[in-house]
């Protein structure tokens, strides 16, 4: 379970986190929803410790964040944007992370699953970006931790690919794991999310079922129930 409680964060003068509370639980997956500057990375950035925040609290299936980084070990985390060194070839990039995590998982059948075996021995700086992409999928699904926090996990990927992260996504769900996502494709969200967290301007404006989404903006479609809350909020 992650428990945040009156979470701010400001850089210099601008508030991103305005006081967010939450909590969220094993066995389920979650969207972590909102527009660009909306506080989503931030907020994920400062579960990871990745980020200072100026006030609040947020604990990581029990243990204060806080004190010490050891709770890290039991997240496993896709970033938006993973910058690794160009030069690095992809298995060794794989090794690296493996010395840097302590841990030695066997990554095969995930190598195989996103049909990365012919680019093993190729720099990352001579990979398309669906392919980057595929290799830092490998590297957040194979350490098999109880948290799994993906931010934007769907870009560049191929339809065969999506398809397997999907089955990746539910494959740990049905192993009590919890599992954050933010995304802005809507009709990804729909098809795997449990629930889903509305953020706008560091504020949480919803946070529960699809159905409930629907049904308090009388709308059919997620997207259209954001745009709604969207234009409720700017009014």
């Amino acid at each position: 379970m992650i428990e945040i409680k009156k979470l701010h964060k400001k850089f210099g003068k601008q508030e991103v986190l305005k006081g967010v509370d939450i909590s969220v639980e094993p066995g389920k997956i979650y969207a972590v929803l909102g527009p660009n500057g909306s506080g989503k990375t931030t907020m994920i950035k400062t579960i990871l410790g990745m980020v200072i925040k100026n006030k609040g609290e947020i604990s990581v299936n029990g243990k204060d964040i806080t004190k010490g980084a050891k709770y890290r070990d039991e997240i496993d985390y896709l970033p938006q944007i993973a910058n690794f060194p160009a030069n690095l070839k992809v298995n060794e990039l794989i090794k690296m992370i493996k010395d840097i995590r302590g841990k030695s998982p066997d990554e095969t059948s995930l190598i195989q699953i996103f049909g990365l075996q012919p680019y093993l021995k190729k720099k990352l700086s001579n990979l398309s970006g669906g392919t980057k992409q595929k290799v830092n999928l490998v590297l957040a699904f194979m350490f098999d931790s109880p948290v799994l926090i993906l931010d934007e996990p769907t870009s560049g990927l191929d339809p065969v690919a999506m398809l397997r992260l999907k089955e990746l996504i539910l494959e740990a769900k049905s192993k009590g794991k919890l599992i954050l996502i933010t995304s802005h494709i809507m009709s990804f969200v729909e098809e795997m999310a449990d629930e889903v967290i509305f953020l706008l301007e560091g504020v949480i404006y919803y946070k529960g079922s699809l159905e409930g989404l629907n049904s308090k903006t009388q709308e059919t479609s997620l997207e259209r129930a954001i745009a709604k809350l969207l234009n409720t909020q700017h009014v």
